[in-house]
């Protein structure tokens, strides 16, 4: 007969292997998603994404001003799901105004998929193309 001491030993690393695994894949889903965004690159007036759709959730936007004209930007991201990228202001939260080369980073939890809109909040910059869309699923 085996020993009740060697079955709860058995039982708990049969516990434990179980429970490593879920545990792992509960930290991923929670770190969510890292979105690479350069400000004036290809254009002044732009911005590149190293992805333009996310899961909804916790998304961390990694923003660099790479625009080589010196000009400062920010990186907005609307609150609420639009459309189109017409508005050129929207409630949501921004980056503070980056000169160039220096960098920040901007946490924004998205509760349900949508379309939301994200541009430059510096005057003019938006109306001048600074600005677009991402798809949240």
């Amino acid at each position: 007969m085996i020993s009740k001491t060697r079955m709860l030993l058995a039982l708990a690393a049969v516990a434990g292997l179980v429970a490593v695994p879920t545990a792992l894949a509960r930290a991923s889903h929670t770190a969510g998603t890292v979105v690479t965004v350069t400000a004036g690159k290809p254009s002044t007036f732009s911005f590149t994404l190293s992805t333009k759709t996310v899961k909804h959730g916790t998304v961390t936007f990694k923003v660099t001003n790479g625009d080589s004209t010196g000009l400062p930007h920010d990186f907005k991201v609307c609150s609420k799901p639009s459309a189109s990228a017409a508005a050129n202001s929207c409630a949501g939260k921004v980056t503070p105004s980056l000169g160039k080369g220096a960098s920040a980073t901007l946490t924004v939890t998205f509760a349900k998929p949508g379309t939301y809109e994200y541009l430059c909040t510096i005057p003019g910059h938006a109306a001048g193309g600074m600005k677009g869309l991402l798809k949240v699923t």
